[in-house]
This record gives structure tokens, C-alpha cells and sequence, in this order.
């Protein structure tokens, strides 16, 4: 959530924003002489040699290191890793703990790669070249290498208009535009999510399209960056200015854009798969004053029909916005234990959410992490303080060789099964890390009283109507209100800092310089690691420690965790939901960009934007086409915040309509889903992907990011412009189905009309089988377990169709028995073959439908636990 509430004429203009020209390529470098390479070393599998500064060298940000080192390895046939270091290997590197180092495997070297690397002595350049084509895929000839103690300047020549995607976190257009455009990556709360801004996420990695292949460029650096994308004499150009560490390239061939997401999954890691009830429908406010509030939601959603499946709780729960603590008016244990086992009686779950940040403030976490030293500290041995919601706070070290113990202890002790909250997931939040402080907060306790924080908790109250399942409200009737909080604002002044704190080049960070509301950049972590260098690894060192703390709380169970800040790496540990969102109808379209780049690119797959949005009021109409849309994301929930009206679908017939239709496919949809994404969690394979991964020569659609591939088969095209019942869809030349109809549509542009406000347009590629669930009426996902599957087969170009299915228990973090099943329908007869280890009971293939053939021949109830081969 953001750190302060937000008054309308600002939500308006975050609405409003655009891209804006940051800057353009760094000036003050085109006459630098760079290097010179030196004893060139050459072997089948690597290069290295001596960089040696040309002349005096260029100073633009501080002197230049007048000696480097290259090194380049031939990792595979598909990866080329590029260094260029200190020869001392003093420099900052990103640490192996945080993301652990694919291994070489023994192939060919350069003689087999297709992907070769070129060397240009004098002046030192160097080119990557696709051997088959002779493409020259990333080329700094004529862009002098500039390597200073706190500035790296690395530029490559591109094609003109190049298909650049990536370079998150961002709220672009999936395509990146390429000219004078930059991508600051520094992580830091960002609400409203603005164009043309950093984020809370650093993946600085991208996807470049040619007609002729995609291949992958990954920097592996941690410190402050802006990738700048701009064009020179008719030529792309792409230039890297970071503020220290290293140069640390990832070169992966393809060539194709699938085959790139896979290569690149070798190197970030494989995603973590998802426990199958995190695939059902989430329900979340910023504002649910007391568990009353809470209860209500779960039982409304149970009088209107509408599935939940999770239950969550923001930092209203705590007592002061203390974390592991609760309110004990507003928020009862005995109260919320009551909640929690309602809900898992029902088959569903509670998740709570967790910040970093613990208040200064004399309480059981708070002293036993003093007592175990786990605090950020301060030169002078003091702990390191900021302002966040409970006031003054501090922050954990997770470089600190106690923390795991202390986290897990936290975890242990409040969320325990018998005495405690008894979670199903966890939220963390506010882990950039988020402060409310500008530098240097000298003052934390005044500022922390300036901003009321914590802010200032509604009034105890009586149930204000009778809850279901709570005996003693039932003779209470009342009305409910929304409490607006007032708007605070601050501003500290900057003074005479080091260069930790101001380095010489300053990246385009939206909120102003490194420390303002964070950790600040000159903190030493207990390892001698400097923020400065790692403060992007913080949210995702959190995800790890959580991570941990959630499997030693519930070893044998597959944690389910939602984490704001991400680095690369990340979606091995934890799902990723895009942030504090407006309720506008270019936040809607922009969810989709969002979900793309995390699912197709950096490997989080489980995302997911606030449904309705976050920030401001949302409509009936905009929720319920969000509604829809949201629940063709990996991750579907509905959050705002609480100064918004409240947006329970339930609130407006029409929302309440789209969640029941969404739903019922969505959940039908489940096994296909969970199929996708355990093959995403195998193989990197994207389990959503945009229109160009699956027909990379077709151009049109290289810019398309408002219709995409929910899976492998399924199309979907939302309707995208405010009240309009109308959309232009584009259908790469195949065979298409409509989803609802099952008529077939022909390739080309397409104008869709009068689609209603609770429906959304659907589309399967033909020569494709959909494993359904007959989930109609199914409220949790542990009922839809329970039900048959259907298969709809619908054939391609040459009557044929294949489909997928994994089966396993959904839960269990190691699994004792498993099914990866093949359908193919081919000449008449659908077949199902694979290994069949997992135990399906009762449960099996109960109805097939082969579209566009007039009659079908019952074929009775198909088993899911051996194959077979039937006449349809």
C-alpha cells in the first residue's frame, strides 16, 4: 500500500500521466578513448584479456579505473556469460546467495554456439553475433566503455525501431518505446505505479524481437541504473549508466522467444509452483476496520454465490501497525481464530499481511531482534531508525546470520496453529524497503508525529448487523460507513552528503535522491555489504526469509506467498502482485503490460494487478470488466484502499454478475492453468505469453498488449475503452473458435460488439484439447477438485487437436505420485497417454465435445489413472 492517502486532484493527475522525456543518452561521452584489450587469451569455451584505460581516460563522474579485466565464457550452445571486472575483484557483485550462478554444461564451446563473441582490440569493442544469420545482436563499436568507481557507461547499436521488452519494473507499453526513453531501475514505493518511473521491482533484462530470432540480454547488477533507448542517425542505440558493481552479461540465443524464456529461467531459476487453491478468488481491503468488517465480507460473499477462496487481512489487524502483534479491540484473537476456522471449515483460507518494518518500541519482536542484533545499524553501532506506519521503525538485516532464526521465531509464535492466527499465505509489503522519511531524517520521532503515524485507529464498535456464524450479533442492526483519514504531507531537506548517500551521476529516481524514503544507501549491512549496492535485493531477500520461515512453520505444504519488491530471482520463492493501482480505466488496460512482463519475461508467473484497482473509486462498469479480465491472471484478487469506496463485487448486480460468469470459467479453467504453470515451473516455458511469442514473423502483432495467450490455447481479448460494449481484436493467421459459441473465426482484424459489462471475449487456437472442470456451482477450489473433467477438441488446419494435463495433490511441497497426461485427437479417435501415478478416485474424463462435428458418440466416463484411445 502507499505511504499516505491521496487527495482527488492527484489521483487525477497520475490517472492523466504519460511518458515524458527523461534525458537523453548520456552527453560528455562521445569523445572518451576507452580501453584497449591486451593479452587476449583464447580457448574452445572462453576469451579473456587485459582492458587497459586509452590515455587519461574521460573523468565524466569520477576517475576511471585504468585497469579492467574480460572475461567471457561459453556457458552452452545457447549462453554466452561476458564479464568485465577489477582485476582485484574488489568490486561489489551481486552475492551468489541471492541469486546462485547457472552452471556451464559441456558442449561445444564457441565452435558450436550459435551465438559467438567478437573482439575489438583498439579501441575495445566487442560484438555478439548469431552465428547462422550473422546478426550482430548487441555491438558497442563506436561507444567508448566508461568505468569509473561510481559510474559504468556500456552502450550497444541496435536496429532502427527496434522490438525491445523488459527492463522492469515499469508501466510502459509491453513493446518499450526507443526513443529517448529511460528505464530508471532503482526499487522504491510507488503509488499510483506512474509511466516513465521507477518501481518496485528491479529486472534489468530484456527480450529483443527480430524477424529472424529473439534472443535474451540480461545485466547481472543490483546497484541504481537508467537504461536509455534512443535513436542516432536513423539507428537504435541502447546505453546502460549504473552506479556501481560490475559489468555482468547474460547473452541467451533462442531463437525463439519461447526457447529465450527458457534459457533465461536457467539463469534467474525456475518459478516456484503455486499451491492450487492460490488459483481461486482472493478478497482484500486496505480499511476493514475490525474483524467485524472481515466477517461480514466472507459471509456477504457467501449470500451473493460468489466463490472466495481466500480471505486476507492488510495491516489493519495489528495493534499500532506493530507487526506480529494484534489489536486486541478490533481485532480480537479469539475473534479472528473464530474467522479462521470458519473459513477452513468451508475448505477456504486467511492470509495476513507483513511488513519490514517493526516499531521502535518496547514489545516482544522488537526486543528480541535488539537481543539477537538483527537490526540495520547505524556507523556508530546505534540501530538504524526510519518512519513507516508504526511510527518510528527499524528494519531487519537480512545479511544477518541470526535473522533466519529470529523470522522464523516471529512466524512460529503469532501464526501458530493452536494459539495463534493460523495463516494459509502470507503478504509482504512495503519491502523496497519503504520509508516515509526523506533523507537525512534526522529527527524520525518528530517526523513520525508530523505524519501521525500510526495513524489514528476507528472507534471499537459493536457488530453493526448479524454475521453468519457469529451467534452473539444477531439481534444488532446498524449501517456502515467509510472513514476517510486526513492527508499528510512532509518534505526534509537534503544537506552535505558522501557519495553513498549522492554519488556522482544521479539516476532518474522519482522520489529525488537514493535515500529519500528508504533505508539510507550509506548503511553497512552485518556481512559488509553496503546498502548502496544491495538495496535493490531487500524485498527479495525478505521473499527468501519468509519463504523459510513459511516452510519451517509448515514443512511438508508448498508456502503461498505475495510479495511486492522484486529482483531477479524472485519468482522461485514468491508470486508478485503490480502494486498500488488506480481505479482508471488505463490502469485496467495497463494490468495487462504487467502480467506480460512478469509472466513472459522475468519469470514470476504467479501476478496479478488489484482488481478494480487500488487508489480512488472505481465504477460499476470498470469493476466489472476488470472483474473479467482479472480473472484471466495468473493471481486474481480484489483490493483497494482506504480512502476508496468499498468494492466487494457483491456491492453492484452487474460486478456481481461478471464475478459469477468469470469465475465459473475461470475455475472450469483451473487444471489448464495449473497444467501451464507447472510447466512453467519446469521448464521456464511462460505459462502467459504475448501474441508475437507464438507467431514471431507477424509483425502486427509485435505491439500488442491488450490481447495475449492465458495459457497455451486461449485467447483473450478484453473489451478496453470505458462504457464501450465493442473491441478490435486481431487474429494472427490460424484456426480460431470463439470460446462461447464455439464458431470459428476467421484470421484477420475483427471488431466485436455488444459485449456485455459481465463478459469478456475468448478465443482458442485451433488444433488445441481444453481439460475443463464442470465447475458450474463450485464455491471453493477443493470442490472443484471434486468434479469430472470435460474435454472440448478443437480441431486446427488439419483436423487434428493435442492438449495437456498435470495432475497432482495441489499442495504437498514434495509430491508422492504425479500424472503429466497427453491428449490427442487425430482421424476421429481421442487418445490419452502418459504416466498416470496420481490417484483421481471418483474423478474422470465425463464428457467430450469435438467442435464443429454434428454428432458425437457417447463414450461413457473415461479414467484419468491409465490411458486409452476412444472413437468420438
Amino acid at each position: 500500500m502507499w505511504i499516505k492517502s491521496v487527495c482527488p486532484l492527484l489521483l487525477a493527475a497520475l490517472a492523466a500521466a504519460t511518458p515524458v522525456t527523461e534525458r537523453a543518452l548520456t552527453a560528455k561521452v562521445e569523445k572518451c578513448g576507452g580501453y584497449a584489450a591486451r593479452n587476449v587469451r583464447r580457448s574452445d569455451t572462453s576469451l579473456s584479456a587485459d582492458l587497459k584505460l586509452v590515455g587519461k581516460g574521460c573523468a565524466v563522474y569520477g576517475k576511471d579505473l585504468e585497469r579492467l579485466r574480460l572475461e567471457v565464457n561459453y556457458d552452452s550452445n545457447e549462453r554466452l556469460h561476458v564479464k568485465i571486472i577489477d582485476p582485484e575483484e574488489e568490486r561489489y557483485q551481486v552475492p551468489e546467495f541471492t541469486l546462485p550462478r547457472p552452471a556451464a554444461k559441456k558442449e561445444g564451446g564457441a565452435k558450436q554456439s550459435d551465438i559467438v563473441f567478437k573482439l575489438q582490440e583498439n579501441p575495445f569493442a566487442f560484438s555478439v553475433v548469431r552465428k547462422s544469420t550473422g546478426e550482430k545482436l548487441f555491438d558497442t563499436t563506436g561507444n567508448a566503455l566508461v568505468f569509473e568507481e561510481q559510474y559504468i557507461r556500456l552502450a550497444t547499436n541496435l536496429p532502427s525501431d527496434p522490438n525491445i521488452y523488459g527492463l522492469g519494473e515499469h508501466t510502459e507499453t509491453f513493446r518499450l518505446p526507443n526513443k529517448n526513453f529511460t528505464r530508471t531501475i532503482w526499487n522504491r514505493d510507488a503509488y499510483g505505479v506512474p509511466a516513465n518511473s521507477n518501481l518496485y521491482g528491479a529486472h534489468p533484462v530484456y527480450f529483443e524481437h527480430r524477424k529472424d530470432g529473439t534472443h535474451g540480454v540480461f545485466m547481472l547488477n543490483s546497484n541504481g541504473m537508467d537504461i536509455k533507448l534512443d535513436e542516432v542517425k536513423g539507428a537504435g542505440k541502447l546505453e546502460y549508466n549504473i552506479i556501481g558493481g560490475i559489468i555482468d552479461l547474460y547473452f541467451v540465443a533462442g531463437p525463439t522467444p519461447e526457447k529465450v524464456a527458457q534459457q533465461y529461467s536457467e539463469i534467474s531459476g525456475k518459478p516456484t509452483l503455486t499451491p492450487y487453491w492460490g488459483l481461486g478468488n482472493h478478497q482484500c481491503r486496505y480499511g476493514y476496520r475490525d474483524w467485524i468488517d472481515v466477517a461480514e465480507v466472507v459471509a456477504n460473499y457467501s449470500s451473493a454465490g460468489i466463490p472466495l477462496e481466500t480471505m486476507w487481512t492488510d495491516i489493519d489487524y495489528m495493534y499500532e501497525r506493530w507487526v506480529f502483534t494484534l489489536d486486541p479491540d478490533r481485532f480480537p484473537l479469539d475473534k479472528m481464530r473464530t474467522i479462521v476456522d470458519r473459513l477452513h471449515a468451508n475448505k477456504q483460507n486467511y492470509i495476513v499481511m507483513v511488513d519490514p518494518a517493526i516499531a521502535y518500541q518496547d514489545y516482544d519482536t522488537f526486543n528480541r531482534g535488539v537481543d539477537d542484533g538483527v537490526f540495520l545499524k547505524e556507523s556508530d553501532g546505534t540501530i538504524h531508525k526510519g518512519v513507516v506506519w508504526p511510527g518510528v521503525t527499524v528494519f531487519p538485516d537480512w545479511f544477518h546470520p541470526n535473522v533466519t532464526a529470529f523470522w522464523n521465531n516471529e512466524f512460529a509464535q503469532f501464526f501458530d496453529k493452536d494459539a495463534g492466527v493460523d495463516i494459509d499465505g502470507i503478504w509482504i509489503d512495503m519491502n523496497e524497503p519503504a520509508s516515509f522519511c526523506d533523507w537525512p531524517c534526522a529527527d524520525p520521532e518528530a517526523i513520525a508525529k508530523e505524519q501521525d503515524m500510526p495513524p489514528k485507529r476507528a472507534a471499537v464498535r459493536t457488530a453493526p448487523r448479524p454475521i453468519e456464524g457469529f451467534p452473539e450479533t444477531y439481534n444488532t442492526k446498524s449501517k456502515r460507513g467509510v472513514e476517510v483519514p486526513e492527508i499528510y504531507t512532509t518534505k526534509a531537506k537534503r544537506g552535505e552528503v558522501d557519495p553513498l548517500i549522492d554519488p556522482p551521476y544521479d539516476i532518474a529516481n522519482e522520489v529525488g535522491g537514493l535515500s529519500d524514503k528508504t533505508v539510507h544507501t550509506d548503511i553497512v549491512h552485518y556481512d559488509g555489504h553496503v546498502e548502496y549496492d544491495v538495496h535493490n535485493l531487500y524485498g527479495t531477500s525478505m521473499s527468501t526469509a519468509t519463504y523459510d520461515a513459511a516452510l519451517a512453520r509448515r514443512p511438508s505444504r508448498r508456502p503461498f506467498i505475495i510479495t511486492r519488491s522484486t529482483f531477479v530471482g524472485a519468482g522461485t520463492k514468491v508470486g508478485k502482485w503490480l502494486g498500488d493501482n488506480l481505479s482508471t480505466w488505463h490502469h485496467y488496460r495497463n494490468s495487462i503490460s504487467g502480467v506480460l512482463s512478469f509472466a513472459s519475461i522475468y519469470q514470476i508467473p504467479l501476478v496479478g494487478a488489484d482488481v478494480c484497482g487500488f487508489g480512488g473509486n472505481t465504477t460499476s462498469t470498470l469493476c466489472a470488466r476488470w472483474t473479467t479480465l482479472g480473472a484471466f491472471a495468473p493471481f486474481y484478487r480484489n483490493h483497494n484502499g482506504d480512502t476508496s469506496i468499498p468494492q466487494e463485487p457483491y456491492l453492484w448486480p452487474i460486478v456481481a454478475s461478471a464475478a459469477k460468469n468469470a469465475i465459473n470459467i475461470r475455475y472450469a479453467m483451473l487444471d489448464y492453468l495449473y497444467t501451464a504453470l507447472h510447466r512453467q515451473s519446469a521448464t521456464g516455458t511462460p505459462a502467459v505469453q504475448p501474441l508475437w511469442f507464438q507467431y514471431p514473423k507477424d509483425s502486427k502483432t509485435y505491439p500488442l498488449d491488450l490481447q495475449y495467450l492465458y495459457g497455451p490455447s486461449l485467447m483473450v481479448a478484453p473489451v478496453t475503452a470505458e462504457n464501450e460494449t465493442s473491441v478490435a481484436v486481431y487474429f494472427p493467421e490460424d484456426v480460431w473458435y470463439d470460446y462461447h459459441t464455439h464458431a470459428r473465426v476467421a484470421p484477420g482484424n475483427h471488431t466485436l460488439t455488444d459485449i456485455d459489462f459481465d463478459q469478456i471475449p475468448l478465443f482458442v487456437r485451433g488444433g488445441s484439447i481444453l481439460p475443463l472442470r464442470k465447475a458450474t456451482g463450485a464455491m471453493t477450489t477443493a470442490e472443484v477438485r471434486e468434479r469430472d473433467f470435460e474435454l472440448l477438441v478443437f480441431p486446427g488446419k488439419n483436423g487434428e487437436a493435442s492438449g495437456e494435463l498435470y495432475l497432482d495433490d495441489g499442495d504437498s511441497l514434495v509430491q508422492k505420485a504425479t500424472s503429466s497426461v497427453t491428449f490427442e485427437y487425430k482421424k476421429g479417435k481421442l487418445s490419452a497417454k502418459g504416466s498416470f501415478g496420481y490417484k483421481m478416485g471418483k474423478v474422470g474424463v465425463s464428457g467430450v465435445t469435438v467442435v464443429g462435428k454434428k454428432s458425437a458418440k457417447k463414450v461413457g466416463k473415461l479414467s484419468l489413472e491409465k490411458g486409452w484411445s476412444v472413437e468420438v
